[in-house]
């Protein structure tokens, strides 16, 4: 699928024909008032060391199916959108984006006569040869992306000078040599992946210690040493002048190091890392044992250390990840000990295979009964005397004892004196590195953070084609203003709030982009001061607000996670047939909506306004995630009334707000109860029965005493008397009571959660105290406001 890469008419009328992209759905609008001025493009001539460089460009590949045959000889064409993946502003080349394109040849050098370009895109084609080293004299390069083709060689310590550089990926190449310790100086490098090379020699620590990467990937290469203590820096010493000499990855969310050489320890400053999702290290050659501290890191979704050397217990401390953990593995390592009971039950019997003294992973591998032998009164001096005297030893017997001392006395000897050559050695080793990582440490520091301070959110300002600002969250995620803009993307639903795009990241990473109305937004800085909020708020059922995008002339994006599970309303009244879904599925749903709601009214004081089954999105476990919240902030007086209106359409929207015209807790208790009327009775509440809307026909059929007819059909097989009957009928009550015609007589959030949790105790149902309960694919609403 094509992306946009012009701005002339020309361009938008090529680009509606063939592609599909996030920037085209977007900006239309904005483009298309632009064309009126700019009718070849930014009416401005390719300079000519830009034609130039391309010309060279174009000569070193090898075009097969003819996608550079645009690329005439005059030029002229070259920034009206003629030119195949070509973007300029003001004459100057700022992107080249030529994926899927079946080219081969070489990069020539004079890419680097482009000085202007910020995004290199020729991922998926068969390009061979060296990366230019020319690139790293290009000022404003924010994103390069030369994964799955052929480059050989080193990567070129020049890219190091890319002050701008924020994505760098060459993974999947024929790469070799050594990690540019340069790499340490772009600053604002956020996504690193070089996984799946020929590189060697050690992991700089200047590079892995880098502040503002989010994700580190090195695996299948031929990594050697130890893997780098440089995460430490995220605890700096009391002493003023070494805190500003230190590096520290505070935003590593990602880290990849699998299926290479590393040895040595698992350094315990892992822990440190606060916001680290995903360490996988398997198919390494690491020893010593496992950190002890790795159990506090509370947001840890995958942790994979299989195929190592690893000995000694497996932490009881892992433990306290059993909720958030979703992927966990020691298998074939030198593990010793009984496995944490909840790691056994979560993970089963391939997550520990492979450890011969390891048991209690599996009813095959049992751990043996501690022995408990009999209390023996120690021997009496008098006693100890006789014994004595009973034995004596012979004079060969003597000899002996006396030889085995002496070679035994030799032998630690020479063992203390390799000791302490050794650790002589390392110490000065161990001396020099640290001195080292102290000077590129200092510029690091001197570089600054890009972020302003106690925000919390990584600002990037993207420029040229977009201008605008890109703010990021907390979270695994780490993509620029082009990534997100140059996204292929397809719509999932309208609102009277906007539009909600799936878009597919460069990488294939998915996230879900809202397209605000610029119309009913509020003004900029109290959209920025009213985002920054809920930019920080995370629960296991709310769907974080990951980053927003403000853009030139106004667009307002919010990015969230993908959830490819869909809605609640999808799940109840879209599934396929023959696919029941059970009371406790129903009741795990209905805990986790609770749980959020009651999080939002009690600790954000935030009322959600608009709770619909379409803005609860379900993870692989089944726990809701509540979408929208806070999304009123955002927008005019105005525009919310507007959505309230169309809420009562659906049927969730309490009797008094046609009157009140202001959303409240109260309200969003009888949506709530609406939402739990529906799990219990299969039936969408936009569906009316005899005129009744869904708690009206309930109350009803309760009335008649024909009670078991409200449930779905699904929940009944076993009959009415079976062990949730019950729970069936206190469930009803509880909803019934949610829906009470009057405000003051419904109950509060957590007083629903409570009765839910005394219906039926349980698990807690959402992702434990961490922020979310998938792996970082989520899935945003589908817009239904």
């Amino acid at each position: 699928m094509l992306m946009l890469r012009a701005s002339s008419s020309t361009a938008h009328h090529h680009c509606l024909l063939h592609c599909c992209s996030l920037l085209l759905l977007i900006l239309l609008p904005s483009l298309a008032a632009a064309a009126h001025h700019h009718a070849a493009g930014d009416g401005i001539v390719i300079s000519q060391a830009d034609y130039q460089g391309l010309q060279a460009i174009k000569h070193g590949l090898s075009d097969p199916y003819g996608f550079l045959r645009s690329w005439n000889d005059t030029g002229l064409g070259a920034c009206s959108g003629a030119w195949a993946g070509i973007k300029c502003v003001q004459g100057k080349v700022v992107a080249i984006t030529l994926p899927w394109r079946g080219l081969a040849g070489t990069l020539a050098e004079r890419v680097g006569q482009l000085t202007q370009l910020r995004r290199l895109s020729l991922h998926d084609n068969a390009i061979a040869g060296p990366i230019p080293t020319s690139l790293g004299f290009l000022p404003d390069l924010r994103g390069v992306y030369l994964f799955n083709n052929r480059f050989s060689g080193a990567v070129p310590a020049s890219i190091g000078n890319c002050v701008a550089l924020q994505a760098f990926d060459a993974s999947n190449n024929l790469l070799t040599g050594a990690i540019p310790l340069s790499l340490a100086n772009s600053t604002k490098l956020m996504r690193l992946n070089l996984s799946h090379n020929f590189i060697s020699g050690d992991i700089p620590p200047e590079v892995a210690g880098s502040p503002s990467l989010v994700f580190l990937a090195l695996s299948h290469n031929k990594l050697s040493g130890h893997i780098p203590d440089a995460f430490a820096g995220s605890r700096a010493p009391s002493s003023s002048s070494l805190k500003e000499s230190i590096t520290g990855s505070y935003h590593l969310a990602v880290l990849d190091l699998s299926h290479n050489s590393l040895d040595g320890p698992i350094p315990e400053s892992l822990a440190g890392l606060e916001k680290l999702q995903v360490v996988d290290l398997a198919g390494n050659k690491l020893n010593g044992t496992i950190p002890e501290k790795l159990g506090s890191v509370a947001e840890l979704k995958t942790l994979d250390l299989s195929g190592n050397a690893l000995t000694g217990e497996i932490p009881a401390s892992l433990s306290n990840l059993t909720a958030t953990l979703q992927a966990f593995n020691v298998s074939n390592n030198n593990l010793s000990g009984e496995v944490p009971v909840s790691l056994a039950l979560k993970f089963g019997p391939s997550a520990f295979a492979g450890n011969i003294q390891l048991c209690g992973y599996s009813a095959s591998v049992p751990c043996p009964a501690s022995p408990s032998p009999a209390p023996s009164a120690p021997a009496s001096p008098a006693q100890q005397s006789t014994g004595a005297r009973r034995r004596k030893f012979t004079t060969k017997e003597l000899a002996l004892i006396i030889a085995g001392i002496v070679v035994g006395i030799l032998l630690l000897l020479a063992l203390c004196c390799l000791l302490l050559c050794f650790l002589t050695k390392r110490s000065g080793s161990g001396k020099q590195t640290t001195s080292s990582k102290a000077a590129s440490g200092a510029g690091t520091a001197a570089g600054g953070r890009g972020e302003k301070p106690g925000s919390g959110a990584a600002e990037v300002e993207s420029g040229g084609e977009v201008g605008g600002k890109l703010v990021h969250f907390d979270g695994p995620m780490a993509f620029t203003a082009d990534d997100l803009l140059c996204a292929t993307a397809e719509i999932m639903g309208k609102s009277t709030y906007g539009t909600v795009y799936k878009a597919t990241l460069e990488d294939g990473s998915l996230v879900a982009v809202k397209r605000l109305r610029e119309k009913i937004t509020k003004g900029h800085k109290d959209f920025e001061a009213e985002a920054a909020v809920l930019g920080k708020i995370r629960h296991p059922n709310l769907l974080p607000l990951r980053a927003y995008y403000l853009g030139p002339k106004g667009e307002k994006l919010l990015v969230l996670d993908f959830m490819p599970n869909g809605s609640l309303s999808q799940f109840l009244h879209a599934r396929a047939p023959n696919t029941p879904i059970d009371w406790e599925t129903r009741m795990t749903i209905a805990k986790g909506t609770a749980r959020g709601l009651a999080f939002l009214h009690d600790d954000m004081s935030i009322v959600h306004g608009n709770l619909t089954a379409s803005n609860f999105l379900l993870d692989d476990h089944h726990n809701p995630k509540i979408a929208d919240f806070g999304l009123s902030r955002l927008m005019t007086a105005a525009a919310n009334s507007n959505v309230l209106a169309a809420a009562g359409a659906l049927g969730y929207r309490a009797p008094e707000l046609s009157k009140l015209k202001k959303a409240s807790a109260k309200t969003d208790v009888y949506s709530l109860g609406v939402i739990i009327l529906e799990l219990l009775t299969g039936k969408s509440p936009a569906e009316t029965t005899n005129g009744m809307d869904l708690p009206q026909w309930v109350a009803s059929i309760v009335k008649e005493e024909w009670t078991s007819e409200v449930f779905d059909l699904e929940l009944m097989r076993d009959g009415d008397t079976g062990p949730a009957a019950d729970e069936l009928v206190d469930t009803l009550k509880l909803a019934l009571h949610c829906v009470d015609q009057s405000p003051s007589v419904r109950p509060d959030a957590r007083q629903v959660l409570r009765q839910l949790e005394q219906i039926r105790p349980g698990p807690e149902g959402g992702a434990g105290p961490s922020e979310e309960g998938g792996a970082g694919h989520v899935a945003a609403s589908a817009g239904n406001e």
